[in-house]
């Protein structure tokens, strides 16, 4: 019996049924975080609203990022491309519920419409690369964690990856990047090739499967 357990926690968990209920999961999760999201945004002002947001960008990110990787035990490339087909599968959950609920009930300010032309379907096909790209990137991690240590460790994930995503925003301030000023946004940008960065730095000494 122990030995049938130490078998299945070393083996990735990519069976479809459990990767699309996982995405259906997460999907759902992203509806209700940009609910929520509106909500603050809309009704609140100041230094909490500040607050807030970038606890529900960040938390948000941590849980996209990481999570499907924690699901499927990444641990090979079976694992890490299960927990992409996660990501992907939870965008077009999503995309689902936006067109049936958060368009309808108005959850985007008018300059989220300004941006897109005056259509909220610009960023569908940005949030389909993204939602796929973070948790690729994240099972790429804790995949990387297991090769060296058995067992991945959350934090060890999480703090080089906001501390790679604070320098690069921080950078492109000082930098004057086009676009780049000292706000919630700009560090959820900074995190995509921040979290690039810790893929290939957490790759050191861990064996490949």
């Amino acid at each position: 019996m122990t030995s049938a357990v130490r078998a299945e926690s070393d083996t990735d968990q990519t069976d479809l049924p459990d990767l699309l209920r996982a995405g259906a999961k997460l999907g759902v999760f992203q509806a209700i975080a940009v609910v929520v999201f509106s909500l603050v945004s809309r009704n609140l002002d100041g230094v909490l609203k500040t607050v807030l947001e970038a606890v529900i960008v960040a938390v948000g990110i941590l849980i996209v990022s990481f999570l499907p990787g924690v699901w499927t035990r990444a641990r090979s490339i079976e694992g890490i491309a299960g927990a992409a087909g996660i990501g992907l599968f939870a965008a077009a959950v999503y995309l689902v519920l936006d067109v049936s609920l958060l368009q309808r009930m108005h959850m985007y300010t008018n300059r989220w419409l300004e941006i897109g032309g005056g259509s909220n379907w610009w960023y569908h096909p940005v949030w389909w690369m993204t939602g796929t790209y973070l948790p690729w990137m994240g099972a790429f991690i804790l995949a990387n964690q297991r090769a060296k240590q058995d067992v991945p460790s959350l934090v060890g994930a999480v703090v080089p990856v906001a501390a790679l995503a604070v320098v690069i925003a921080a950078g492109a301030v000082l930098l004057h990047f086009p676009g780049a000023v000292w706000s919630v946004g700009t560090f959820a940008v900074a995190t995509l090739p921040a979290l690039a960065l810790a893929a290939v730095i957490t790759s050191r000494g861990a064996q490949s499967t």
